[in-house]
């Protein structure tokens, strides 16, 4: 069993993906593995990958029933730490986008949000450029992504670190200038635009700040005491440090600001042992102990793949309302990753086997959301009795980050062999070249490896520039400084190799 890998260019905003997490003990309530699963194989794995990723820490817990059967922490919490604790929170990314649907769907079972009902019912100020266009979006479009708002949308407001507490409706009537990508409800487009709005919608039906819905609604009810809408909350009671990888290395950054108008999309904190309480009222017809939280329809409205989702011609399942749904192998899988800057998620419900497994992980960078997805999908076939499939690169990949370094140096080596070639042509004019070898081999060629490096700059001067250096941060300062430069040298190795053929002379006052 595998999930496939896909890398819509925003879901890795916000939204929200991937995967592990740091050291956890089993505590007195697990089991013994049963129908071959292999808890220690599971644990063998997860420290393999570890190595070959260079993650500094993992957490892990697994649910069968209406039981927590495994948890276990792997790695630091911080730079010269102790490992996760099964209480030790983390930031989940966009696994919040399923406690948002939640929350939903319990107001639509109180009578408060009709999910057909148009996003001005709720939100009456709602504007996107077309006007008809914001009048048809409805609350089911932005909860199955199929609302036409695109990636890039979110993307944008993952970089908004606005603290204003109306920082998400700000953000919000933002979008009265954005044109949608595809028609309201043609298709699927993962964008944390939609869930933020829901976040807004909650607030409205409610009564409610999102903040307030959300703890007294589903985190207190089902016991997650370890749990936090706050950062600063979070950080008082033994926040992880975070992450961020720069060329394949992980550096601590505890002070990485949070957008708080994502928190809906992708912003909740939770432990791995409060996530568990969370996978078996999912597994279990919204039923945690003697509390129903959701009735057993609404979470089967959760849960049903609705939008097909596919990229360059493949497809990889469908959408539902905060979950992806994988029935590509033997087992149907419910999953759904997160990402932030640094840190990430990997939940994954397993309904057939009446399991669950949640990954939380302290490290993260945007080219690593495709390897960390592979990864949590290897430790959920594991779980579910069957071997998981290589991942793709996963030895190389760290190699490949580290990679971009050769940029610059190459870059370097390109100045100074151009500049001693021009040395040489003055100091002996036989060796000049003439006519088209000259500008094939000399000028043409050349221009094609510095137009690659340049072409990196122009997703810097986009919009999404912001969510660029957060998530890519070597890559982004990688383009920033070798695109510029390599734009500049284009033009001016041109212009000296035409001054030295034309004018013959002191090459030492042309190239010094």
């Amino acid at each position: 069993m595998k999930i496939k890998n896909f890398l819509f260019p925003a879901l890795l905003v916000g939204t929200g993906l991937a995967l592990i997490f740091q050291g956890f003990a089993r505590t007195a309530s697990a089991k013994p593995a049963i129908n071959n699963v292999s808890y220690d194989a599971i644990d063998a794995y997860i420290e393999k990958q570890m190595r070959s990723l260079n993650i500094p820490g993992v957490s892990l817990a697994i649910v069968e029933g209406d039981q927590i059967v495994h948890l276990r922490g792997f790695g630091h919490t911080q730079p010269g730490g102790e490992a996760p604790k099964p209480e030790t929170p983390f930031i989940i990314g966009s696994l919040s986008k399923s406690f948002t649907a939640l929350a939903v769907m319990q107001l639509v079972e109180a009578g408060k949000i009709d999910l057909d009902a148009p996003v001005q019912r709720y939100l009456p100020w709602f504007r996107i450029v077309d006007p008809q266009a914001s009048a048809q979006m409805t609350v089911r479009h932005l909860l199955n992504q199929t609302s036409g708002l695109p990636t890039s949308a979110g993307e944008i407001q993952l970089a908004d670190f606005d603290d204003r507490p109306d920082a998400a409706e700000r953000q919000a009537r933002a979008l009265v200038a954005l044109k949608l990508t595809r028609p309201v409800g043609s298709e699927f487009e993962y964008s944390n635009a939609n869930y933020n709005l829901l976040g807004l919608i909650i607030e409205s039906a409610s009564g409610e700040s999102y903040p307030d819905y959300i703890q007294t609604h589903i985190f207190t009810p089902l016991g997650m005491s370890h749990s936090y809408t706050s950062h600063a909350i979070a950080k008082q009671n033994g926040l992880v440090v975070g992450h961020q990888y720069w060329f394949a290395h992980p550096f601590a950054v505890p002070d990485m600001p949070a957008p708080r108008g994502s928190l809906a999309t992708g912003q909740l904190i939770s432990s791995a042992e409060d996530m568990s309480r969370y996978m078996i009222t999912m597994l279990n017809g919204g039923r945690y102990g003697e509390t129903q939280i959701l009735s057993e329809d609404g979470i089967a409205e959760l849960h049903h793949g609705v939008a097909e989702f596919s990229q360059m011609g493949v497809s990889f399942g469908k959408y539902g309302m905060g979950w992806f749904v994988d029935e590509s192998g033997p087992t149907r899988m419910l999953w759904h990753s997160g990402t932030t800057p640094d840190f990430g998620a990997f939940m994954t419900l397993l309904p057939e086997q009446n399991r669950g497994m949640i990954l939380l992980y302290n490290a993260n960078h945007h080219w690593m959301v495709p390897v960390l997805s592979d990864f949590g999908s290897g430790v959920a076939a594991l779980l579910a009795g069957e071997q998981p499939e290589p991942i793709p690169f996963i030895g190389i990949f760290p190699w490949l980050l580290r990679g971009q370094l050769l940029i610059p140096f190459l870059q370097i080596v390109g100045v100074v062999t151009t500049l001693r070639l021009l040395r040489r042509w003055r100091l002996d004019p036989g060796r000049r070249p003439g006519g088209g070898h000259l500008w094939s081999r000399h000028i043409l060629l050349p221009l094609i490896p510095n137009l690659l490096i340049a072409s990196t700059l122009i997703p810097m001067l986009g919009k999404t520039r912001g969510y660029l250096m957060l998530y890519m941060p070597d890559y982004s300062w990688i383009a920033l400084l070798c695109g510029s430069s390599a734009g500049i040298w284009m033009f001016l190795r041109t212009s000296l190799i035409l001054r030295v053929l034309r004018r013959p002379g002191n090459v030492q006052q042309l190239v010094v």
